[in-house]
């Protein structure tokens, strides 16, 4: 049942819309004014009201600029015995859901009030929604108040309300992510969409209609037309994640869309303007990446007008007990459960370590010691098995697993080369070697994906070198 308020000066009006409404089973208020239906809208909440056009003194129009004014979000039906196309668009234009002529006949009445609370429904859902998503949103929140972060946080304060493209780099694990999303969150367009596209977890095929979309037909499987993520974020912000894994073609392609704000869909002709903010991420320096020509220098000035180098966990040492009671806090409402305390001790321990795969370890070890503990109280033997360092492992326990041998020092007597290709087979290799062949690990230690460590090892020069480097 809905509560509606019907404002009319004609007492036969009124009757009408009463019967009406009572039959449909909503509650009417009857009033004949807006300055009593402005009493009555600020005692009571209301979920539909329905006025007359024109009335002695304040009209229709004037109550809905009232209700504006007074900050009441309640859908209004304007109603008028002078039917205009012009008193349409007037009522529409000033914030009127829908508009009836007079004589109202029931069957009207009745669909334009079933709309209207349609709308009241779908508005307290997205409003729901919204609440969800902004707890979800504070589940992954950005923490901290070491210098370093602060820095970061300046800067993207200055950075977000503007327009220009933002180059988000540093380490796996560094919150890269999190990072963009504030940027978008503060930005002007944080009620268009943020979309996200990874470029290292796409097949090659899937990468251009990702991007673009497609038009139906295009290729084998293309049975209708479907939106790319420019289209998909008009208005909103494209976050580009591990861009240094695009192909070359298609970075010629991604350089003339930031150009133009146009692209054409994959299997189409037809040109579509967008109007999109772009954020790139990239856990690897994507100068570098262009000094040894594996990304075009012409795009990566487009993408770093405004370069942000999001710091690793251990230049900001300071944050790691905010992190650990935020981590401990989520966790707790995950599980429903009390949210267990962390003896100093503890803290130290974690204080210590290097933390290589930063924030992101910093969490999964978290988790992984919340699962596992027994007790109310976090102790240092909650962390047995995963701080790797030597010292650290020590302190935790004796019996922890050996942490594998680090990487080797690079021998002094043996200067680095000046090739930079010849920099990264000599890092691979030692990578490698620290942890036994195993690709995965050696990836996490040289802050690559997996992906990107298994294409530099098919390149032909690297593989002859860990040949020759096996039959030695």
């Amino acid at each position: 049942m809905a509560t509606v308020l019907c404002v009319d000066d004609e007492a036969a009006v009124g009757v009408i819309l009463e019967h009406t409404l009572s039959k449909l089973g909503h509650r009417p208020l009857l009033v004949s004014s807006v300055e009593e239906a402005m009493r009555v809208a600020a005692s009571m909440p209301l979920d539909l009201i329905i006025a007359d056009y024109r009335m002695p003194g304040l009209t229709g129009l004037d109550l809905l600029g009232l209700l504006k004014k007074e900050g009441y979000r309640v859908p209004v039906i304007i109603m008028t015995g002078y039917s205009s196309i012009e008193h349409a668009v007037t009522s529409i234009k000033t914030g009127a859901i829908d508009y009836l002529t007079k004589p109202i006949r029931a069957e009207t009445l009745e669909i334009a009030v079933h709309q209207a609370l349609e709308v009241v429904r779908l508005r307290r859902e997205n409003e729901t929604f919204r609440r969800e998503i902004l707890k979800i949103r504070s589940a992954r929140a950005l923490v901290g108040d070491s210098a370093p972060f602060r820095r970061v946080m300046e800067i993207i304060g200055t950075v977000a309300p503007t327009r220009a493209t933002v180059l988000l780099q540093g380490e796996s694990g560094t919150g890269k992510e999190l990072f963009a999303r504030a940027i978008h969150d503060q930005s002007p367009r944080h009620d268009s969409p943020l979309v996200t596209i990874n470029c290292a977890a796409l097949p090659d095929g899937l990468v251009e209609s990702a991007l673009f979309g497609h038009e139906k037909g295009a290729f084998t499987g293309a049975t209708v037309r479907t939106a790319g993520a420019f289209e998909r974020a008009h208005t909103g912000t494209l976050l580009l994640d591990e861009v240094s894994e695009m192909r070359l073609d298609l970075q010629a392609k991604l350089l003339r869309v930031i150009q133009e704000q146009e692209f054409e869909r994959v299997g189409g002709s037809q040109p579509i303007k967008v109007d999109v903010r772009l954020i790139a991420i990239s856990n690897r320096h994507l100068k570098a990446e262009v000094d040894a020509g594996r990304f075009r220098s012409d795009l990566y000035y487009r993408l770093n007008v405004m370069p942000i180098q999001t710091p690793a966990l251990r230049e900001r040492m300071d944050d790691i007990p905010r992190l650990v009671q935020h981590f401990l806090h989520r966790l707790a409402e995950q599980q429903s459960a009390p949210m267990p305390a962390i003896t100093p001790e503890t803290m130290q321990l974690l204080q210590r370590y290097s933390w290589p795969g930063n924030v992101r370890e910093l969490a999964n070890a978290i988790e992984r010691a919340v699962i596992l503990s027994r007790g109310s109280v976090l102790q240092p033997s909650a962390f047995d098995g995963h701080l790797q360092e030597a010292g650290a492992a020590a302190e935790v326990s004796r019996t922890a697993a050996p942490a594998p041998a680090p990487p080797a020092a690079a021998d002094p007597a043996e200067p680095l080369p000046f090739d930079l290709d010849a920099v990264e087979r000599r890092a691979i290799e030692r990578a490698l070697e620290a942890t036994r062949g195993n690709r995965t690990r050696a990836a996490k230690l040289l802050g690559i994906s997996e992906r990107t460590l298994r294409n530099k090892l098919n390149i032909p020069k690297t593989q002859a070198l860990f040949t020759a480097r096996r039959q030695d």
